[in-house]
């Protein structure tokens, strides 16, 4: 099998619109929450999320291009603009039919099928669709767009797992290079959901939290008083590549991929498994994959949405797999960006590479009272960042579906 390494990242969060920026508001615990400013939340139970800030598609797509975009392919066109730069990618040097796309989203074009079901249902009858309606609300379609843009011939598809859906792209990323299909493939995951029905919807789910008055506050993971997650929105985007081809090219390193277990609960539409079955399924995997012991895995980003069901069954599985383990960091990142759905995975792998490279382990904030039955078991470093020597990180994501999806990723030395 061949190795494969992290040489490029792209980042476009609701705390920062580039890499540097995300991850400097992820040390210092700030919160990416605030008023939806994209429809009116005058009749909505909750009147907040994890918008991007100062996000103008002007800057980076000429007319034509917004006209034949949804926001969820511009965030995936910007992030992995980004990743390109960052990893010095010249790709009239490199073997292009060589080099794929593997790029996730849970619900595509939600915005562009919104708005124009409305327009139609507010209408004559007259159906004036777009004739890019069905391109933009394609799930897929954004995986199209990247390779198109580059013209990359290698593998291309999306993969969709709802909210694992990115830790999935990344899982066949990692194979496809392993298995020694492709020699480098653009993966990630972007998200535009903060629309009038995903927000309408998941409200009607119990899955949103309520804390209209203190928002900043609201998401909690792992408190006993969490009531639920905060939509977030954007874009994480990785390069991944054998390693061989890396170093054939001087690329920067910034750590390994060397396992990935996917599984599913097999228990209920939207519900995770009270005993997180299938979240210890998925981390056993990886781990096994890894070819390393539980007991080597030195900090993992949890799922951790801050929704009652959510957390305390993945704790249930972390201590399975884990046992007491004081020495082992645990944290939730989506306290500070919100929970980017499909995108979540991307974005969290990326702030666990960030972790293994400056050896600082992301803070859970907001949380005050962490479950009883838990709060002894692991480490649970709270609103800073902490330093701290890393080898092995994991990654953990679930969708609705009862999907599983977990990575470990190992520091890269030289």
């Amino acid at each position: 099998m061949k190795r494969v390494v992290i040489t490029g990242l792209g980042a476009l969060t609701p705390v920062g619109n580039n890499v540097a920026t995300f991850w400097d508001s992820i040390v210092e615990g700030k919160s990416g929450a605030g008023p939806i400013t994209k429809f009116d939340t005058s009749k909505f139970k909750t009147t907040f999320a994890c918008e991007l800030k100062g996000y103008d598609p002007k800057e980076h797509f000429d007319v034509k291009e917004q006209r034949k975009y949804d926001l969820f392919s511009q965030y995936a066109l910007v992030a992995v603009d980004q990743a390109v730069k960052d990893a010095g990618i010249d790709f009239e040097q490199l073997n292009r039919d060589r080099i794929g796309v593997i790029w996730g989203s849970g619900n595509g074009g939600i915005q562009t099928f919104e708005d124009q079901m409305m327009e139609y249902a507010g209408g004559d009858g007259t159906p004036r669709f777009t004739p890019f309606f069905i391109p933009r609300i394609l799930v897929d379609i954004a995986s199209g767009i990247i390779s198109i843009k580059y013209g990359l011939r290698g593998i291309n598809f999306c993969p969709v797992s709802a909210c694992a859906t990115s830790n999935t792209a990344i899982i066949e990323a990692f194979n496809y290079i392993r298995w020694g299909k492709a020699n480098m493939v653009i993966t990630g995951g972007s998200e535009a959901a903060i629309t009038q029905s995903a927000i309408g919807g998941f409200s009607s789910a119990q899955a949103l939290s309520k804390r209209n008055d203190d928002y900043t506050h609201a998401s909690r993971p792992f408190d006993i008083d969490r009531d639920g997650f905060v939509m977030g929105e954007g874009a994480g985007a990785l390069i991944v590549e054998e390693l061989e081809h890396a170093l054939a090219r001087g690329a920067k390193i910034y750590g390994e991929i060397v396992g990935g277990g996917q599984a599913a609960d097999a228990y209920h539409l939207t519900g995770t498994h009270p005993e997180g079955d299938g979240a210890v399924l998925g981390m056993e995997e990886a781990i096994r994959e890894a070819g390393i012991t539980a007991n080597d895995i030195d900090y993992i980003n949890m799922h951790a949405t801050s929704t009652p069901q959510g957390d305390n069954s993945e704790l249930v599985a972390a201590k399975r797999v884990f046992g007491e383990r004081k020495s082992l960091s645990v944290s939730g990142t989506k306290s500070i960006t919100g929970h980017l759905l499909g995108a979540a995975g991307a974005v969290e792998a990326i702030a666990c590479v960030k972790a293994l490279e400056t050896g600082i382990v992301p803070p859970t904030i907001n949380t005050m009272n962490i479950e009883p039955d838990y709060a002894d078991l692991f480490d649970f470093p709270l609103n800073k960042g902490v330093k701290k020597e890393l080898n092995y990180v994991m990654s953990n994501t679930f969708g609705f579906g009862g999907h599983i999806a977990s990575i470990v990723m190992k520091k890269w030395k030289a």
